[in-house]
Formats: structure tokens, C-alpha cells, sequence
């Protein structure tokens, strides 16, 4: 049977930072979160512009092979702006998405640190390994994995998309089960907040606004200093009230662009 995404996304600020550098965006057909990395210029304008221009206009990846195409071109419009205002040069993005390819397979691609969740069944898995410094110290065994998310330099990446030639994506293929519950985020979320408490809130809130919703409002209860995103996204039968759910932008890609998407 067909598969659509129900998908909802919540992006703030936080109480630490002056500029939303999150970017996010919501459609039947997929869903991504690119954080801006912090230290370099405009990683607003970064994550924004990323998602816009893969996404804005678009209906349907086709298979993983496109996606990667999509996602190239995308990372050449960073190089394009770097190339136009030489104040640009070192912005750069992480990037974790979902979509649900015209073969049917639903297609995960990421870098950086941004992660992606899975609920099948009652139990939560991440889908996604961290390219950061710390991730390494704990692949190598120097600090256990409990001690990575309180590390002094857990935000440090290995990967990002800047623009660069030899920037790479992760692209991992997936059954699009109907039932699913995927959940994207920011390292604002899960730098905070334990995966207990994340299956806890995806397991019981009814609805992917409420989930997002709740997720974004325990990482600021939590204390987080950083922006903060969420977008969770609920696999369904295509004919399911699908007209409904129009695709939108979230958080810095809202605030920076004004393009519409196409609805699927």
C-alpha cells in the first residue's frame, strides 16, 4: 500500500541564542532538519537556503540515486553564495531528511550531527550515527557513550554540507512501514534530553504536532542553550486525508524565504 508522511514540526530560538539557525520543512512526501553549525557565518542562511532549494517546488524524490543528485545541487547553491558575498565563506549545514521515494522505499540521508529516530513497535532506535569529534572518542572506546552527551566538545562535527566538492551525505534505504513514527531533531533536543524521555513523549503523544511540540518544550524546560527542532513524522496510507497536510517551512527557512512547496 502507498505510504504518505504525516509530519508536523516545532522550532525555537531558545533562551540563549539571538538568531534560529534550525531550518526544517514538513510534506506528505518528506521531511528534513538542517542546523546551522555554529561558529561560522550566516548558519541561518546556511540551513535555510539548503532545505529551500532542495525541496521548494518538488513533489516526489524518485529513487536514492536522485536524491543524492538533489542534495549535490542543493550544496552547490551554498558554494553559489559564499562565491556572491565573500562574508559567507565557511557557512555551512548539517542535514538530516526523509522522503518517500516513487519506489516505494522510504529514503534517509544525513550529515552532520542532527539525528533521525525510529518508532516501530513500541521501541525507539536512532537511525543515525553522529559525524562529531565525541562520537569518534566513543567509537574508538576513550569515553563511554554515556559521557558523550555531556562532553565539552560534543558540538564539534567531522561533516557538514559548506559547499564544498568532497562534501558526502549518507543515503540509507528503508522500508516505509505503515505505522512508523520517525522523529528528526536538532542536537538542541537530544543534547538534553535522554532517549528514555524521547520514546516516552513519541510512544504517547497522539498526534505529530503534539510530539513536536512537546519534544521542543522539555529540551527548553531542560535547559537547553541551543535552538532548538523537532519534527516528527508519522507513515500512513496515502489516501488518509492526505489533501490536508500541506507542506510548510519551519523555524530559520521560514523566517528567511517565502517560497511556497508544491503540495504532493
Amino acid at each position: 500500500m502507498p505510504v504518505r508522511l504525516r509530519a508536523a514540526a516545532a522550532s525555537d530560538v531558545g533562551a540563549y541564542r539571538a538568531v534560529n539557525q534550525d531550518a526544517a520543512f514538513t510534506a506528505t512526501w518528506g521531511a528534513a532538519v538542517a542546523d546551522g553549525v555554529g561558529g561560522g557565518p550566516s548558519g541561518d542562511l546556511a540551513s535555510a537556503a539548503l532545505v529551500h532549494r532542495l525541496v521548494a517546488g518538488r513533489m516526489m524524490i524518485p529513487d536514492a540515486d536522485a536524491l543524492a543528485v538533489l542534495i549535490r545541487e542543493a550544496n552547490w547553491d551554498l558554494r553559489a553564495h559564499a562565491e556572491r558575498d565573500s562574508s559567507l565563506r565557511g557557512m555551512s549545514t548539517t542535514f538530516t531528511g526523509i522522503f518517500i521515494a516513487s519506489t516505494g522505499e522510504l529514503l534517509l540521508a544525513h550529515t552532520g550531527d542532527s539525528r533521525a529516530y525510529l518508532l516501530r513497535g513500541g521501541a525507539l532506535t536512532r537511525q543515525t550515527r553522529d559525524d562529531s569529534f565525541v562520537q569518534a572518542l566513543v567509537d574508538h572506546g576513550v569515553i563511554e557513550p554515556a559521557a558523550a552527551a555531556s562532553h565539552p566538545r560534543r558540538n564539534l562535527i567531522t561533516a557538514s554540507l559548506g559547499g564544498a566538492e568532497n562534501d558526502t551525505v549518507a543515503i540509507a534505504e528503508h522500508d516505509a512501514l505503515i505505522g512508523d513514527r520517525w522523529m528528526l531533531c536538532s542536537d538542541g533536543v537530544t543534547d538534553y534530553l535522554p532517549d528514555a524521555e524521547l520514546e516516552r513523549v513519541l510512544s504517547t503523544e497522539p498526534s505529530p504536532e503534539e510530539a513536536a511540540t512537546a519534544l521542543v518544550a522539555l529540551a527548553l524546560e531542560a535547559g537547553t542553550r541551543d535552538n532548538v527542532t523537532a519534527v516528527v513524522c508519522d507513515a500512513v496510507a496515502a489516501y488518509e486525508g492526505s489533501a490536508e497536510w500541506e507542506p510548510s517551512f519551519h523555524g530559520a527557512a521560514a523566517a528567511r524565504f517565502c517560497e511556497d512547496l508544491e503540495t504532493a
